[in-house]
């Protein structure tokens, strides 16, 4: 049970696929941190709606992915609530409500609508959803009143933009009192984990490493990684800060970071000796990963029952939040 002095935390991950290192570095392990607070973790399935719309018929199926990726890396349900977030239909009725009192000049301005249209120019992302994205973000948080939101580094103009509603919300509606809190950022010591491209880490890159990738796979993988590219030669001496290997180096073999960093700039070692070690240590610590999420995916019945007490414990706090925010804006007596 979280202590009564603490913070209540809220975050999530959109279903678009399997979990990779860049979600567990910059968001799963600061998840487990922050077990036995009053934390809310949920799959995010309505924002995977968002850019996912044309291909949504794998949302459900990667629902169930993403929950078993949160048990495998140590999510534990007696600790924290897990839920869908569209089983809790009240995350879709505040958003509404927001929708109504937030400038169209806001959600134009954020940089990350501005980033992401250029990222992902293949598609058609011109749609109120996409726009409106971070209002339901912001219902997401307000629903719980959270204090805390873990996110990574791009994910801070949104929850700017939630604060900027929250305070909307309150002179509008509050009458002297806040009705809810400003959440406030908590992040990650990894805001950006580099992909096999050098890019961020991403599902729509095609450049991660997941979770449940094989030994085999992370092998395979690791070879395409780009490195230095002053290092046209074996003999060519290294740069190690500008290295996405080096990067990984530092979280997954730790003890042997430093003499990583001198052979590479004396050029005593090959990247493709760099990266068969990373193979090895990576492996190391996916392995018991990886046997979790064999048995998890054995248990579908077991996992959607922790599902289903999440939403029983989200909604209850939603009911009542929900509630209130009517009876603020005038819609209930």
């Amino acid at each position: 049970m979280p202590s009564l002095m603490a913070s209540r935390v809220l975050s999530g991950t959109r279903p678009t696929g399997r979990l990779h290192l860049g979600n567990l570095l910059g968001a799963l392990e600061n998840y487990k941190k922050l077990q036995g607070e009053d934390a809310f973790f949920m799959i995010a399935d309505l924002h995977a709606l968002t850019t996912e719309y044309e291909t949504h018929a794998q949302i459900a199926d990667q629902i169930m992915e993403v929950m078993v990726d949160y048990l495998a890396s140590g999510l534990d349900p007696e600790r924290c609530t897990i839920f869908v977030q569209s089983e809790v239909p009240e995350h879709a009725e505040l958003a509404l409500l927001l929708g109504m009192l937030t400038p169209l000049g806001w959600l134009e301005r954020n940089p990350t609508y501005k980033d992401q249209l250029r990222e992902l120019a293949g598609r058609n992302l011109t749609t109120y959803g996409f726009l409106g994205y971070p209002v339901l973000q912001a219902a997401d948080i307000l629903l719980y009143k959270a204090e805390k939101v873990p996110v990574g580094e791009d994910q801070l103009p949104h929850l700017e933009l939630a604060r900027e509603i929250t305070r909307r919300f309150n002179h509008l509606y509050g009458k002297g009192k806040q009705i809810f809190p400003e959440p406030e950022a908590l992040l990650t010591k990894t805001p950006r984990v580099p992909g096999l491209d050098g890019r961020k880490m991403s599902k729509s890159f095609e450049n991660a490493i997941y979770l449940s990738d094989t030994a085999a796979e992370v092998d395979k993988k690791l070879r395409t990684m780009v490195t230095d590219p002053a290092r046209v030669r074996r003999e060519d001496k290294g740069h190690p800060e500008v290295c996405p290997v080096y990067f990984h180096h530092g979280f997954f073999n730790v003890s042997e970071l430093e003499t990583v960093a001198r052979e590479c700039r004396e050029a005593l070692r090959g990247c493709v000796d760099c990266k068969m070690e990373l193979a090895g240590k990576l492996n190391e610590f996916l392995e018991p990963i990886r046997r979790k999420r064999e048995l998890w995916t054995k248990k579908k019945s077991e996992v959607r029952q922790i599902l289903d007490q999440g939403r029983q414990r989200a909604q209850a706090v939603a009911r009542k939040t929900l509630a209130e925010a009517m009876q603020a804006m005038g819609l209930r007596k």
